[in-house]
């Protein structure tokens, strides 16, 4: 009968309730309690701006907004990360189901026909014919997780689901950093083709002045020469920064995951220089070194950790009893006219107990192997741990230093100038031979170079460190929260 069977399952889940998962303990941090000391992290912490609300907090630039927009919609990584968070969602559900009976109707009709000579029933020969109705519901093969089996399973299947929406996160980040990296790269890259086709205008008309003066015997044939290979040095040098920036865009537009619209284009063309993107808000003082702890991708491991921790329990409840049901109930009769009168009912319930006995070390085996697998988990947490903690260390260097470094490079900028300037002015007067020019000019022309590569670099390093320390510095940052278990099959 029907309260039979679903007595039976009722029974059954409230006996699913225990599991044999260790007790879990986050490991400690294999970190020191705080940031390194002395130069250059103290110039790294020295002002105390407010929290940042979000990105755009952070990359306050327009261009690099609507960039940084439109990548978080289109960027085919970040779509890869979401279907495998879907991926992950649906297999928790799949474990999920385990824990609870499968309910299946059917219908049965058999009709045989046998000759009643074969069972000695008649002594005519004649035909025999067996009939057999039946309609009705049951569950195959259940099995009540009393040692947590399932549960284990199960939890499991979740953590890493959760583990995998903290990886989306982590790409978001990196998808987000990268598009800025690689726009401040462009932007360098057209600023170096700037400043050489300027170096390369001017060298060309102090060519023609050299020649000019070859010509009338003022100058000799060595300055021509020298005033000539400074051209087609430039010349290079033009070609080379004008295929980087072409190439910079490509990387961009892969980024972006889709063609930049003419809008966003022309403002980035606009960008003829570093110092025209808006710079990135400064570090706080007192930066507390545990907040790595709040990097996507130290969440994720600690929650694939905890995932090994659960398949531990699954390998113990392997070693204890199982106990399936099979259960049925529905109608049956040997004429289908009477299938659904009153006391045609029929239900059966069958349950069956196994207890391994001998596996040759099988489940053991598995046992050492979750375990195994447990400790390697522990070890890439810890080393996730590290690695952020050289990250956030490294960018806090860079910021200690940039700053110095990128006043002393205008300072060499300045007297380059100034040099190139007198040398020039020397040579026209006749004074000093072109060869003096030459020098100051690449001089220059090395400092300009050198002022885009460092400046690139320091906006560069705090585009890492707010990657590195999780997407900014708030005391309490929003952070993805994994769908509970109550939203799922239960």
């Amino acid at each position: 009968m029907l309260r039979h069977v679903l007595s039976g399952g009722l029974a059954a889940l409230l006996l699913s309730g225990c599991t044999m998962i260790p007790n879990y303990h986050r490991p400690a941090a294999p970190v020191a309690s705080g940031w390194p000391g002395g130069a250059p992290y103290d110039d790294a912490l020295h002002r105390a701006e407010v929290g940042l609300a979000d990105w755009r907090a952070f990359y306050r630039d327009p261009v690099m907004q609507r960039l940084i927009e439109t990548a978080l919609v289109n960027n085919r990584d970040l779509h890869i990360a979401q279907h495998q968070v879907e991926a992950a969602s649906a297999q928790f559900d799949i474990e999920n189901a385990a824990l609870f009976p499968t309910l299946d109707g059917g219908a049965l009709a058999n009709v045989e026909k046998i000759y009643s000579r074969t069972y000695s029933l008649s002594q005519t020969g004649g035909p025999f014919y067996l009939r057999e109705y039946a309609v009705g519901f049951g569950v195959s093969a259940y099995e009540v997780d009393l040692w947590g089996r399932i549960r284990s399973a199960s939890q499991a299947a979740f953590d890493r689901a959760t583990a995998n929406a903290l990886d989306r996160e982590a790409m978001r980040l990196s998808v987000i950093a990268d598009v800025a990296a690689a726009m401040l790269t462009w932007v360098a890259d057209n600023q170096a083709v700037i400043v050489t086709q300027q170096v390369l205008d001017n060298r060309r008309h102090t060519y023609a002045l050299v020649k000019q003066s070859a010509d009338i015997g003022t100058g000799t044939q060595l300055d021509v020469a020298q005033a000539e290979s400074a051209v087609h040095d430039a010349e290079t040098n033009l070609a080379v920064y004008t295929r980087q920036r072409a190439q910079a865009l490509d990387q961009l537009t892969l980024l972006v995951g889709a063609p930049i619209d003419a809008g966003t284009m022309q403002g980035l063309s606009a960008k003829t220089s570093l110092q025209s993107v808006l710079d990135f808000p400064d570090v706080p003082a007192g930066l507390p070194s545990d907040m790595i702890a709040r990097r996507p991708d130290i969440l994720s491991a600690e929650d694939n950790l905890r995932a090994s921790n659960d398949d531990i329990g699954s390998a113990r409840a392997e070693f204890f009893p199982k106990i399936q049901i099979t259960a049925a109930n529905g109608t049956a009769s040997n004429n289908i006219t009477r299938l659904f009168q009153s006391g045609m009912g029929a239900w059966n319930i069958a349950p069956q107990i196994t207890l391994p006995l001998f596996d040759a070390g099988r489940l053991t085996a598995q046992l050492k192997v979750a375990r195994a697998q447990k400790k390697q988990e522990i070890a890439r947490y810890e080393k996730t741990i590290q690695t952020a903690f050289k990250e956030v260390a490294d960018a806090l260097a860079g910021r200690g230093t940039y700053v110095g470094q990128l006043q002393s490079q205008d300072a060499l900028i300045a007297a380059s100038s100034r040099q190139y300037a007198l040398a020039l002015q020397r040579f026209q007067g006749g004074y000093d031979p072109y060869l003096d020019t030459l020098v100051a000019q690449r001089t220059l022309y090395a400092a300009q170079l050198g002022g885009i590569t460092t400046r690139l670099s320091a906006m560069a390093n705090m585009v890492t460190l707010y990657k590195a320390l999780g997407g900014g510095w708030n005391p309490q940052p929003a952070q993805p929260v994994p769908a509970p278990l109550s939203d799922h099959i239960l």
